[in-house]
């Protein structure tokens, strides 16, 4: 029986209709105008509604994946960056509002789980995903199971410590990696720069708007020879490499699937990553170990989420 997928965003919520290979029925999206934790149930409600009723079939069950800290048995947010949340029992609300128990999982373990059964993980037992977009997430699979610890919240690759009592992260806490290795704090590294004067390249590339500032931005001009661009450039290419390849040492993977719209965007990034994971993960580790680009795209959450309920 198809299964309800939703994927929580910043800006977004999409609902899709999936069956039980992966595949999408029906989609929709609808924007987030009032971002308090009812306005957000108002409009996922919105979404499911418009999916469902594209789709025209009976539903099985509802899964959500969103971007934050899930304890894992409540459904509860305790911290939702993008939202501006704390300790928001998303689960609850939504069960209440759908007429159906919902399931709420981190938005990485759901695009784990729709890259294990419909993307790039296909075959693979034992899996890192690691995807860079606004944010540092990863998910891991071990024995064709999804990790997620005793609370939840395992795998939070963005989170581990880089620079003790460094950036501010948006979870409040200083010194993750996201803080530096995340897009926006790519871009907000870069408007810094920009700011200060000290980056001719920057200041070329955008015509002095920090409006235009993308991660592409810092990378084209690192690459260009902007010498405080490549400081900070090579600072998070450092930190996410480094972090990732402990992460293979560690878990050994038989796939590491990189994905998110830095990475997809930003070759050169994608690059160092890759080059840190076959230099700096311990040897043993990383014997046969497959690296590959996530295959889904933005709807792997949706279908990971989908698909995680049956």
């Amino acid at each position: 029986m198809p299964t309800l997928g939703i994927d929580l965003g910043g800006t977004f919520a999409r609902a899709a209709v999936v069956d039980e290979v992966g595949k999408l029925i029906a989609s929709s999206k609808v924007a987030l105008v009032e971002r308090s934790p009812s306005g957000v149930v108002e409009t996922i409600a919105q979404a499911a509604s418009d999916a469902v009723m594209a789709a025209g079939v009976p539903l099985g069950a509802c899964g959500v994946a969103a971007a934050g800290q899930i304890h894992k048995d409540s459904g509860v947010l305790s911290v939702a960056p993008n939202l501006g949340w704390r300790n928001v029992p998303l689960g609850a609300l939504l069960t209440d509002r759908l007429g159906q128990p919902v399931r709420v999982v981190n938005d990485l373990a759901a695009a784990a789980w729709g890259e294990l059964h419909a993307g790039a993980g296909r075959g693979s037992q034992d899996m890192l995903v690691v995807f860079v977009g606004s944010g540092v997430g990863s998910a891991i699979i071990a024995g064709g199971r999804l990790v997620d610890g005793g609370g939840g919240v395992a795998g939070e690759l963005g989170h581990i410590k880089v620079v003790p009592g460094g950036r501010r992260c948006g979870c409040g806490e200083l010194g993750c990696l996201e803080a530096y290795a995340g897009g926006h704090n790519l871009i907000a590294q870069t408007r810094e720069l920009l700011a200060s004067g000290g980056a001719p390249e920057v200041a070329r590339l955008t015509g002095g708007d920090p409006a235009r500032i993308t991660p592409v931005t810092l990378e084209q001009a690192a690459e260009a020879g902007d010498v405080a661009a490549g400081e900070v450039y090579a600072r998070a290419a450092q930190f996410l490499a480094l972090a990732v390849a402990n992460q293979v040492t560690m878990l050994n993977p038989a796939r590491l699937v990189l994905g998110g719209g830095v990475l997809r965007h930003c070759p050169g990034l994608r690059r160092r990553v890759e080059e840190g994971v076959r230099a700096w993960s311990s040897t043993t580790s990383r014997e046969g170990l497959l690296i590959a680009d996530a295959e889904l795209g933005d709807d792997s959450g949706l279908i990971g989420a989908a698909l995680l309920v049956k």
